[in-house]
């Protein structure tokens, strides 16, 4: 499938694209007809035409820059989809600035890197999509200061692509999951315990997400018809970002 603005294939890197949202993301761009390249700590499971992966440790900056030029010497990207994450809760007593800097690294650093491989590409296209995975977190949440700081500096950072690179034709989007059914969410809490079942009680839409919920999202922020949207962030989060009070 072709860029709809440029005739060129349409090929989109997928950060952490091994296992939970970043498979999905992975698997709806597929069956959209892109090119996929997942970049992560493991290859993917399965084997599919379209499918490429680069083995990379995100959080690692030297790694991950031979990775984007390995990218970028590859293949045309122009669709960056920045998914990889990971949470290392701590309420703040207990907050370790080493785990600050690698999160920086990580969430924010690694979008840095991608994006400049990509972005001589993409402005020879006149065409790019960019969409970062934040976080309902990123409106606050107990035990996140590492992980609720970094994800909302994607919203800022995202905000500032978008006015920066609009005149390129580049867009420039947020998805913020909610709870997730993922191997990390299950990292934290239980599976089939109490807590997961009051934590799903407590969404307003009375169930967790799934990984194609935040796929679909992603999707539409990656279409070339969807031109006119960029700076935005989309909660893919149940209505838990809106907030309730139960009286």
């Amino acid at each position: 499938m072709t860029n709809g603005s440029t005739g060129q294939r349409r090929v989109a890197a997928v950060t952490g694209g091994s296992a939970g949202i970043g498979k999905a993301i992975c698997e709806e761009l597929l069956a959209q007809g892109y090119d996929v390249v997942s970049l992560a700590r493991r290859k993917p499971a399965g084997d599919h035409p379209r499918l490429h992966s680069i083995e990379v440790d995100l959080a690692d900056r030297a790694a991950t820059a031979e990775a984007a030029a390995d990218l970028t010497r590859r293949f045309e990207v122009t669709t960056v989809v920045h998914n990889a994450g990971v949470i290392r809760p701590a309420l703040l007593a207990d907050v370790k600035l080493e785990d600050l800097d690698a999160l920086v690294a990580l969430h924010l650093g690694c979008a840095v890197q991608l994006v400049q491989a990509a972005l001589p590409c993409m402005r020879a296209q006149q065409f790019g999509r960019i969409v970062l995975l934040s976080s309902r977190a990123a409106v606050g949440m107990p035990t996140r200061t590492a992980y609720s700081a970094t994800k909302s500096g994607m919203l800022g950072m995202a905000r500032t692509w978008a006015l920066e690179l609009a005149a390129d034709g580049i867009t420039v989007n947020v998805v913020a999951p909610g709870p997730i059914r993922t191997d990390m969410f299950y990292d934290v809490v239980e599976a089939g315990s109490d807590k997961e079942r009051a934590l799903a009680a407590s969404v307003p839409v009375r169930r967790l997400g799934e990984s194609a919920d935040v796929a679909r999202a992603v999707r539409f922020f990656a279409e070339p018809a969807n031109s006119f949207v960029t700076g935005q962030v989309l909660y893919v989060c149940g209505g838990t970002s809106v907030g309730s009070l139960a009286l």
